[in-house]
């Protein structure tokens, strides 16, 4: 036999496509015979909790039962469109999927390996129509369908070496150096403990992220307080604190100066102050949502009062810092404290009812399980809250980097955005474990005195200000719908805007980019759900920040001559350390 081209489509290599095509068709007829127990004893032995080859879905699932007619259905078509391959496969005439995974010339060039990112196509939507076939609940279909899909996505051919055919090309173009450069990249990644999005090597906190001129001015054992040098030489009398996620770094907000949302404030004329939030270690593992309320954002909120010695100021909570700072604000109007102007809340969970796809994970069991282990001490590692948002989208989170860090030997390009989400943050346990029962499990932040925070029962109907409210059309952690319910459980007057892309690169947009659009309507009507209100709505090219800005103006109070040192004189508060301060460099 004469051997064909690494290219090429030699006779051994037919044999191996009608090979693994007979395997996958028998693979489904072994799927439909499981599936047919589902509907009358629930599932086999070992799949009580997830589907074949899946292992155990999220949440501890019921056992599932199918549509068999839609199965048989499925079964049929799949048989025809893998003979209808096999035929394609061995003409060499097999058509790419249009999946970017497999969009180089290579995989074109390659029968073996187009095969395969085909037979896997086909492979994907069988078992995506399969899903559709379950029986039961949304809750338990979304889990299995986003079982499907972690195990789809692990399982494409992309990822292994032995399918993928860039990478064996680029093994052969450099003599095998970019396996040896992967073997390399894997292990320094075994060494720090996660998959390298960027070339971590070539950023800084305080030297090139994070340099927004500014000094520490109050600090704790929860948090510092970081005031930052004023840009104008008037500013509004009124300050602006912003109160970042916990989970998260503050420094999302302060990325590079072309930016950064927080240099856009003190450019704007606002005296800008920010919660820098501490890394927490096994010495802060008892605190809870309380101690974060009380002795971090309210405290906060009377230190920037208390240094500008204004009797108001404006504030900003992002993402959870949002969920913080609404609790807040519902412990002051409870005390009937009127110590914030306006509030800004981007991207911010208050009615937890829809919560995307993070629902997946929770249940009582889940809970209970976080109460039991870590309910009264202890821990939230970092690395696991950043592992599970990473896997919410495996192929661009994970897989992505796996393939190009490993298979290909590559470096990834530097991208702040992507060594700040690196960058990650423990929580105490006490913390998230009341946050997820009180939240995310039973919704107790819209329901009027359910909830008792620093002493105080909460009813956020009860807040009674100027609250500007943002959503990203395209986040998969605070869906647009939910970050519109806002709008219908909060007091006072509220103006909501949309933007374009999602969680972060939809907050993080500056307007000298001229990127991406935002909605609003004229009428400032808040009918009760988002689709209704986008039926109203003008988009509008480039960035919100110009709009907020606008609003924020009008709640700032007059221009006063812009403070010539940090802090305040004569008082306890003043430069502890230049920004961006010792709480943000350190590792979890």
């Amino acid at each position: 036999m004469t051997q064909q081209p690494y290219w090429g489509l030699g006779s051994d290599q037919l044999q191996q496509l009608s090979q693994m095509t007979q395997q996958w068709m028998e693979r489904m007829q072994s799927l439909q015979t499981m599936a047919s127990p589902f509907n009358a004893v629930g599932a086999p032995k070992g799949l009580s909790a997830g589907l074949p080859g899946l292992g155990a879905l999220p949440g501890g699932t019921p056992p599932v039962s199918f549509d068999m007619e839609k199965l048989q259905a499925i079964q049929a078509q799949y048989a025809q469109a893998a003979l209808a391959l096999w035929t394609e496969g061995a003409k060499g005439e097999v058509a790419l999927p249009k999946d970017r995974r497999f969009a180089g010339e290579a995989w074109q060039q390659n029968p073996v390996s187009s095969f395969t990112a085909a037979s896997y196509a086909l492979h994907a939507k069988t078992m995506m129509d399969m899903v559709d076939a379950v029986q039961g609940d949304e809750k338990t279909r979304a889990r299995v369908r986003f079982g499907v899909e972690q195990w789809l996505a692990a399982t494409a051919p992309s990822n292994f070496l032995a399918f993928n055919a860039e990478a064996q090309k680029k093994a052969l173009d450099t003599q095998g150096q970019s396996i040896a450069q992967g073997l390399q990249n894997m292990l320094a990644d075994m060494r720090q403990g996660h998959v390298s999005m960027t070339d971590e090597s070539l950023f800084e906190v305080g030297r090139n992220v994070a340099t927004s001129e500014g000094a520490v001015v109050f600090q704790n054992e929860l948090f510092q307080l970081i005031e930052y040098k004023p840009l104008t030489t008037q500013v509004y009398e009124r300050p602006m604190l912003f109160v970042p996620p916990c989970i998260n770094k503050y420094y999302i907000l302060d990325l590079q100066p072309d930016n950064s949302l927080i240099r856009y404030s003190v450019a704007q004329g606002h005296r800008t102050f920010v919660v820098s939030w501490r890394n927490p270690d096994a010495s802060l593992g008892g605190k809870g949502w309380d101690d974060y309320i009380g002795s971090a954002v309210l405290e906060a909120i009377e230190v920037v009062k208390a240094i500008s010695g204004k009797p108001q100021i404006n504030a900003l909570g992002f993402c959870v810092g949002g969920t913080m700072l609404v609790n807040a604000l519902a412990v002051l109007a409870a005390r009937g404290d009127d110590s914030v102007a306006s509030a800004t809340l981007l991207t911010t969970l208050v009615d937890f009812n829809d919560t995307g796809i993070l629902d997946v994970f929770i249940d009582e069991n889940f809970v209970r399980f976080r109460e039991l282990t870590m309910g009264q001490n202890g821990l939230m590692p970092g690395q696991e809250l950043a592992s599970t948002f990473s896997f919410l989208r495996p192929v661009d989170l994970v897989w992505n980097y796996v393939v190009g860090n490993y298979l290909k030997g590559e470096t990834p390009p530097p991208f702040d955005l992507l060594y700040w989400n690196s960058d990650c943050t423990n929580l105490p346990g006490p913390y998230y474990a009341w946050y997820l029962r009180n939240f995310y499990l039973e919704n107790k932040l819209v329901q009027p005195g359910a909830l008792s925070v620093c002493g105080e029962k909460l009813d956020v109907g009860k807040i009674d200000m100027p609250i500007y409210i943002y959503g990203s059309r395209e986040d998969h952690i605070v869906p647009i719908g939910a970050a519109y319910a806002s709008t219908q459980v909060l007091g006072g007057d509220k103006r909501f805007v949309m933007g374009a892309s999602g969680h972060i690169a939809g907050v993080i947009n500056p307007p000298a980019k001229n990127k991406r659009s935002h909605w609003l309507r004229d009428d400032g009507q808040l009918p009760a759900d988002i689709d209704a209100w986008i039926d109203g709505a003008d988009e509008l090219p480039g960035s919100w920040w110009t709009d907020w800005s606008q609003w924020l103006a009008q709640h700032g109070g007059k221009k006063v001559a812009a403070p010539k040192s940090y802090g305040r004189a004569r008082t306890e508060y003043r430069e502890l350390e230049p920004a961006p301060g010792s709480y943000v460099q350190a590792k979890a």
